[in-house]
């Protein structure tokens, strides 16, 4: 088989090294991919938003199947320029990648069949929002509606920062056309939990689960990123928990999905709150989470590959996920400054030391080749990803990988997995 990824992080680089371990696929190929990625796919040099070259490329090389790792062209309908061209691809339509483009319809969604969620409203202008919020109790979250690379979610403490944070999001447009409708929702206490999940539009198999940090600094203090760094599983995932979300959330949201005429086909990513009053949904996503797709598919058993080929065909049903009984850690290195400013153009040194180990993995966020040498090309740089028997061993041994990669500006935190500790006290 021959297979294209779309996509240029850390996601697409963790899907194209599980893609490369199927035995059914000869040639992967990826558009526009990293230097990582580069060292195990042909990077082509197509953007993601390209859809009808991406799709003439498809043709022109034969490919029998193409997975669109990245939210943007989903939510932009890159798959229903596949499909009408007759071209095999992996991920929702537009109609369905909706449940992530829009926070105020998957929050109407929610409540119209009736999927634990925290209390909201939607605004379209931002004087009614803050004559909203002028009675409101706080701490409240304000939501661009729109995409807004995982950081157009506000939690605001008092009502200052709350008329901030309108300004912010639907005057002055700091995250563009996303805030032109904004959601202000309860603030909810409790565990964060990202469990995925795959779905071929009746069928729902449920992932391992994972745990992220999005904050930039140590303590969750600072400003959200696209993540800093995440662990799977997670201890606060219970039988109980997965319980009630089956019954109550996930076959629910794939059925609520296809009643709306919107059959979903592909990654749903559930990020759950587990309040007092049971597990909620915070956000749903439409493709792999990014990191959590490097500490999850490292411990996936399946043949991926077969996996996707289901979700596309209707037959999910006769897949059954496998993951190891063992623990991943997973902690992004960055460009100092991220995810305000930061420098780019620094070698990448060490990576040679993570060839031939199979519990060890670096995936490529922000890299590229520049004379022979991979350089850093963005805010988060490297994923570095290691297992363990256990997720203390598993952040241990992470950590320790660490030290192996040097770069000028280098940054992480020290601290992801820390609620680990907390379950063994």
């Amino acid at each position: 088989m021959k297979i294209l990824i779309v996509g240029s992080g850390g996601r697409e680089h963790a899907i194209a090294w599980k893609v490369s371990q199927s035995d059914r696929v000869d040639k992967i190929y990826c558009a526009p991919g990293n230097a990582g990625i580069g060292q195990i796919a042909e990077c082509v040099d197509i953007g993601a938003m390209e859809f009808d070259k991406l799709a003439e490329f498809a043709k022109n090389n034969a490919i029998d199947l193409t997975i669109i790792g990245m939210d943007d062209p989903l939510v932009g309908g890159i798959v229903d320029v596949f499909e009408a061209q007759g071209l095999k691809v992996f991920g929702p339509r537009k109609n369905a990648a909706i449940l992530e483009g829009s926070k105020a319809f998957s929050k109407d969604l929610m409540k119209k069949y009736n999927i634990p969620t925290a209390a909201y409203e939607t605004f379209n202008s931002p004087e009614e929002a803050k004559a909203y919020l002028e009675t409101s109790k706080y701490p409240i979250v304000l939501k661009a509606d729109g995409l807004a690379l995982g950081k157009g979610v506000l939690i605001c403490n008092t009502k200052e920062e709350a008329m901030d944070g309108v300004n912010e999001l639907m005057v002055s447009k700091k995250f563009g056309d996303s805030g032109n409708t904004i959601v202000v929702e309860e603030f909810m206490t409790g565990r964060e939990v990202s469990v995925l999940s795959f779905v071929d539009g009746n069928t729902i198999k449920i992932m391992t689960s994972a745990q992220d940090h999005k904050r930039a600094g140590d303590g969750d203090t600072g400003l959200n990123t696209g993540g800093m760094g995440t662990f799977s599983p997670s201890p606060f995932y219970t039988e109980e928990v997965d319980e009630f979300c089956k019954k109550h959330i996930y076959q629910a949201t794939v059925d609520a999905m296809k009643a709306e005429g919107r059959e979903f086909k592909g990654i749903i990513f559930f990020g759950l709150m587990l309040t007092s009053e049971g597990p909620k949904v915070l956000e749903y996503n439409a493709r792999f989470g990014d990191p959590e797709a490097q500490v999850v598919l490292p411990r996936m058993k399946n043949d991926i590959v077969d996996v996707f080929e289901a979700c596309v065909n209707g037959t999910l049903d006769k897949i059954d996920l496998e993951f190891e009984d063992n623990a991943a850690v997973c902690v992004v290195l960055a460009s100092d400054g991220y995810p305000v400013k930061y420098e780019k153009g620094f070698e990448i040194k060490g990576l040679e030391n993570f060839e031939g180990k199979d519990s060890y993995f670096v995936f490529h966020a922000g890299s590229k080749l520049v004379d022979g040498k991979i350089v850093t090309n963005g805010g988060r740089v490297l994923g570095v990803t290691a297992k363990g028997e256990n997720l203390v061993e598993a952040r241990a041994n992470a950590y320790k990988a660490t030290e192996l990669i040097e770069f000028d500006n280098k940054y992480m935190r020290h601290d992801i997995g820390k609620a680990i500790d907390e379950v063994n006290e």
